[in-house]
């Protein structure tokens, strides 16, 4: 992806930032300017930073670190994403299909178990009969892409939270990792794992989950973008420690990014 980042040396406000650094401040001056005043000159700083290559880096990582932050501390555990009638649901060939690497990743439904392991009471294999005996919500939520596109989807399954209390995890950890039998990977944050619309989610518009859709069971949470909803599950971790905070994120993405 091309970063988009143009140099701003012949900005006059790159010119004047290197001018002023130059020069001595005056002491009297400096003790004399509010801590607004001081804030407002940081993206100013920040943007002269831009124009030297070995800061572009990791001023984007900083960046996008305190993005992160500044989501989590307003992520409300009990509001709920908006909710569709049943009429502006699209039909399910119109749900655009998104995959890491193939679209099927050859699953054999019938002995397919979900591996437990972590900080839980109860580790080991659940199978999705197990999931589906867990109280069934169904809603029609949003589903955003980073790619740009959006769409409306019926979506079915148990309460991520409602799994975590059956097994016997750890609530107070800060994370779940997620793998996946298309290699692909995923974190959530612990407030996300257990919000009231997050699932795990075995049907779409009334019916099992398609190959296509991540069958047998997936990660439905409209809080969050699309990349966090990961498809062909087959193992969980509730953890302290990550070794790995999910496919995209490890290349550059928001860990993140709650909508």
């Amino acid at each position: 992806m091309s970063s988009g980042w143009r140099t701003l040396a012949h900005l006059p406000g790159a010119v004047t930032l290197k001018r002023n650094m130059n020069s001595p401040i005056d002491a009297r001056k400096f003790k004399g300017k509010t801590r607004r005043e001081l804030l407002k000159l940081t993206p100013a700083l920040a943007l002269g930073g831009f124009v030297i290559p070995q800061l572009q880096k990791p001023l984007l990582k900083a960046g996008l670190g305190f993005s992160d932050w500044a989501s989590s501390k307003l992520f409300r555990e009990h509001h709920l994403a908006p909710t569709f009638a049943d009429s502006d649901v699209a039909p399910l060939n119109k749900f655009y299909v998104n995959t890491y690497d193939v679209d099927d990743p050859g699953v054999d439904l019938a002995s397919w178990t979900l591996s437990v392991t972590g900080a839980v009471q109860k580790p080991g294999e659940y199978t999705l009969a197990q999931i589906q005996a867990l109280p069934k919500l169904t809603q029609n939520t949003r589903h955003v892409c980073v790619e740009g596109w959006d769409v409306i989807g019926n979506f079915g399954g148990a309460r991520l939270s409602d799994f975590l209390n059956m097994i016997g995890a750890d609530t107070s950890a800060r994370f779940l990792y997620l793998e996946c039998a298309d290699d692909y990977y995923e974190s959530l944050d612990m407030a996300t794992a257990l919000h009231p619309q997050s699932l795990l989610c075995y049907e779409m518009s009334d019916k099992p989950l398609t190959r296509e859709h991540g069958a047998p069971l997936r990660l439905r949470m409209p809080t969050k973008i699309g990349y966090k909803q990961a498809k062909y599950l087959t193992g969980l971790k509730t953890t302290n420690v990550l070794q790995k905070r999910g496919y995209w994120e490890d290349q550059g993405y928001s860990d993140y990014y709650a909508l």
